[in-house]
């Protein structure tokens, strides 16, 4: 029996075909967890559905969104954030960027998205050999996001390297030494707070940063602003680093790709399904419930697995093969109901415009070395993807 709070456990790639079994077998799975309570593990795509439909039954705000319960300084932080707020406050902190995130809203961004990935790989051309996860794909939602908020080009680099401590502290090479759990994130935040404190004094210049501080003080803002940058920065380089490697272990889909490059849009969303950024979120029961005949009790854990309900056969079609050509394609990746990602039409656009660029402007794509994972129970990303672009 696999324990899945164990970030171990993910280190070879996601065990699809445990997941496979328990959702046949145990589709809301108890699993245990060392020093604190364990939690309903919801492994169908109808259940985790149930529950992100159910915001005020299945609460992200009560004990915040991972497994591992924080302490009340972590947890109070978390809960400044977008992800980790119940209705009706989440409505209203959302509603003030929704415009600025509409399809229309981001497709203005898009002659820069290219020119970014033009130049990212023609780097990546002129060194032959190149680490595909922060050397390429990393730089994109870097830019993209420093563009947006408004902050100095000087700082882009240092605040990428900020989130990646943030969303990867499960892994030893990105922990920082002697430091606890939330330093990374304080110290993310200490960073957001004084950014919002100098733009206050200036002359607004109509961003995302202007938007915000429109509606809360510098402190709310700090709170935000980490869960803006993580997860714009975070979940996109995932999605692009793990899509080329999907495609480069399905060399037929990488074939049919360059044959018809109309079907990037598609390809994009089976990306996502078949490599989804999160494996899970936590929710907290504020009431006792039942999900699929288990009952849940009040106060319990329950994570809702993105990583088993988009493999559900239930749903989808021979769930195991990766199908450019799939659709539909109801994956979670994005989430649904109340927490429906905020960013999904840029990160939409980002995927498009970057295997476009990519296909069009390398002609050789080779993997160059055994790719490695971060070691998180949480992210389902890539550390590291050696590979050889030429034109």
């Amino acid at each position: 029996m696999l324990d899945l709070c164990d970030p171990d456990t993910y280190l070879d790639g996601p065990p699809h075909e445990y997941f496979t079994e328990l959702r046949a077998t145990d589709p809301v799975h108890w699993q245990d967890m060392t020093g604190e309570p364990g939690y309903w593990a919801v492994l169908r795509h109808a259940d985790v559905e149930r529950v992100a439909r159910a915001p005020k039954l299945f609460s992200s705000e009560v004990g915040g969104v991972v497994l591992e319960d924080l302490a009340p300084t972590q947890l109070e932080q978390m809960q400044g954030m977008l992800l980790a707020m119940d209705p009706p406050r989440h409505r209203s902190v959302r509603k003030p960027l929704t415009p600025r995130l509409t399809p229309r809203s981001v497709a203005t961004l898009e002659d820069d998205i290219r020119r970014i990935c033009r130049e990212a790989f023609a780097d990546a051309e002129q060194a032959g050999e190149t680490e595909f996860v922060h050397e390429v794909a990393a730089r994109l939602p870097t830019r993209v996001i420093g563009k947006m908020m408004g902050l100095p080009r000087a700082d882009w680099e240092r605040v990428h390297q900020m989130a990646e401590l943030v969303t990867h502290g499960q892994d030893p090479e990105y922990a920082i030494p002697g430091a606890d759990a939330g330093e990374a994130s304080t110290a993310m935040g200490l960073y957001a707070y004084q950014f919002a404190v100098d733009r206050l004094a200036e002359t607004p210049q109509d961003d995302l940063t202007d938007v915000l501080l429109a509606e809360m003080d510098a402190v709310a803002f700090a709170m935000i602003f980490i869960q803006l940058v993580t997860a714009g920065q975070d979940t996109t380089q995932t999605m692009l680093s793990s899509g080329l490697l999907a495609l480069l272990e399905h060399p037929d889909q990488l074939a049919a790709l360059r044959a018809d490059p109309s079907a990037v849009p598609l390809a994009v969303e089976e990306i996502l399904r078949w490599a989804n950024p999160l494996h899970y979120f936590r929710r907290t029961a504020t009431a006792d419930a039942e999900l699929a005949g288990v009952a849940i009790a009040c106060g319990d854990k329950v994570a809702m697995c993105y990583t088993a309900a988009n493999r559900d056969p239930a749903v989808f079609a021979d769930p195991h093969r990766f199908d450019i050509h799939r659709d539909p394609n109801p994956h979670l990746s994005f989430g649904i109901g109340e927490h429906f990602c905020l960013g999904v039409h840029l990160a939409r656009l980002e995927g498009r415009v970057f295997f476009e660029e990519l296909l069009a402007t390398c002609s050789t794509i080779e993997l160059r070395g055994e790719p490695t994972r971060v070691r998180s129970n949480l992210n389902n990303a890539l550390k590291s993807l050696p590979v050889h672009l030429a034109a």
